[in-house]
């Protein structure tokens, strides 16, 4: 069913829009599908995007990196959550898509936190083993994603069998729904409106850290729910690409790159883009436009039925990049699946496509990403579109400008502007 309005936000009586009920119905689908078809008994989550997929609960950034939930997963039966205290009967009151009993609280061994001999380790590993055995399912593997060794140690204690779960965990999302596309692209927009401030605020003195402190208000304001990264590198920083923002005050004639890494609604972005400040050189322009040549091939051959190794062997080398191996340059030239989270089915690469093609399937959604150093040894350009498949191709739902080198941050009027006190193009 087509979706109304892309970018609106607000529910409404009129038109459909982003259907979440369906959404939550999508995923639990598919998952149940993927466990099914697997050798697995059931599926044991950490992972925080995993967990939200599964079910439609989460409980802000604070609770990312702590391992404070745990979600279980049978064959044949609807996920059970244990949650972090109150936020377990917050859901009984306020998430009935699932039953009030498959909301619980419950302790893990957080990282460490709870030691063996604190006892919480095994009582979280008897609480599993229950569950499993009252289904039958104890004596099967289970697929467990990225648990702490103190978790894993308990469970084994029990004699539960672990595998791991990612290969059904994102089987299952490497393909996405309408109303995962749609909420894909709105995530996108956010980064359109960041990036068109950021354009707006580039000229020299302002810092990389005042940029990526403002286009996180930006993001935030428009109702994004998670910043992950905002990467700023400018100047001398560019080459080689550090990966990181810094305090670096912007300089006339400095080449800029940035990526935006949010979430709207679980959904997540990967998107570069690159700028220059005051001015641009030939070799600036020069590194950008082989950059963006280097994606559109790749764009170009997304359609359904084609393998990633084509992809891959549009870019360049390592040796051509002027790096020993691809592990050295890996990330320059590539391509990720983007979902619910950052990295999904496909991954493109030279490291390894070309022994593991993947087939590209109508409904994927990736991020293709390119960089070219500039001969100047400092500048560089860095580009990264989206891209839905679709049985036509790409298509691209990034949409801020990058066919050419963007200019930011120009005001200065020279004297040969001007003849006999009037602008010169109005002579």
């Amino acid at each position: 069913m087509p979706i109304a309005s892309p970018g609106a936000t607000m529910a409404v009586d009129w038109e459909q829009r982003v259907n979440f009920d369906q959404l939550r119905r999508d995923r639990m689908q598919k998952i149940g599908e993927a466990l099914e078809a697997s050798e697995l008994g059931s599926l044991l989550l950490f992972d925080p995007n995993s967990i939200r997929y599964v079910t439609s609960t989460h409980i802000g950034d604070w609770a990312r990196d702590k391992s404070v939930r745990f979600a279980l997963v049978p064959r044949g039966g609807q996920p059970i959550l244990w949650d972090f205290g109150s936020a377990a009967k917050n859901h009984r009151l306020y998430a009935p898509w699932l039953p009030e009993e498959n909301w619980r609280a419950g302790v893990p061994p957080m990282r460490g936190s709870f030691t063996r001999e604190t006892g919480v380790p095994d009582l979280f590993a008897s609480r599993i083993y229950d569950e499993l055995r009252e289904r039958g399912l104890h004596n099967d593997p289970i697929g467990v994603d990225i648990p702490d060794m103190g978790s894993l140690e308990a469970l084994h204690r029990k004699g539960l069998r672990t595998v791991d779960a990612q290969p059904v965990v994102l089987g299952a999302r490497k393909t996405k729904t309408e109303d995962e596309i749609a909420l894909l692209d709105h995530a996108a927009a956010l980064v359109d409106a960041a990036y068109e401030e950021i354009y707006r605020m580039l000229r020299p003195g302002i810092r990389e850290s005042e940029i990526v402190a403002h286009a996180m208000k930006v993001l935030f304001e428009l109702g994004s729910e998670h910043v992950e990264a905002i990467n700023a590198v400018s100047g001398e920083r560019c080459n080689p690409h550090p990966h990181v923002f810094s305090d670096r005050l912007l300089r006339p004639g400095d080449q800029a790159f940035f990526d935006i890494i949010h979430a709207f609604m679980g959904y997540r972005t990967c998107y570069y883009r690159t700028f220059a400040v005051g001015s641009a050189t030939r070799a600036q322009i020069a590194a950008y436009r082989q950059c963006r040549e280097w994606l559109d091939n790749a764009i170009d051959l997304v359609r359904p039925g084609v393998t990633t190794d084509q992809i891959a062997a549009v870019w360049p080398s390592a040796q051509e990049l002027g790096f020993e191996n691809e592990e050295e340059c890996f990330g320059l030239q590539f391509g990720h699946g983007i979902g619910i989270s950052g990295y999904e089915s496909p991954m493109i690469s030279r490291l390894h496509s070309f022994e593991h093609p993947v087939v590209i399937e109508e409904g994927m959604v990736f991020a293709l990403e390119t960089y070219c150093a500039a001969s100047d040894g400092v500048g560089a350009a860095r580009i990264e579109e989206e891209v839905v498949v679709t049985a036509e191709g790409a298509k691209i739902i990034t949409r801020f400008p990058a066919d050419e080198l963007l200019v930011a941050g120009k005001f200065y009027v020279t004297g040969a502007d001007f003849v006999d006190g009037r602008v010169a193009e109005q002579v």
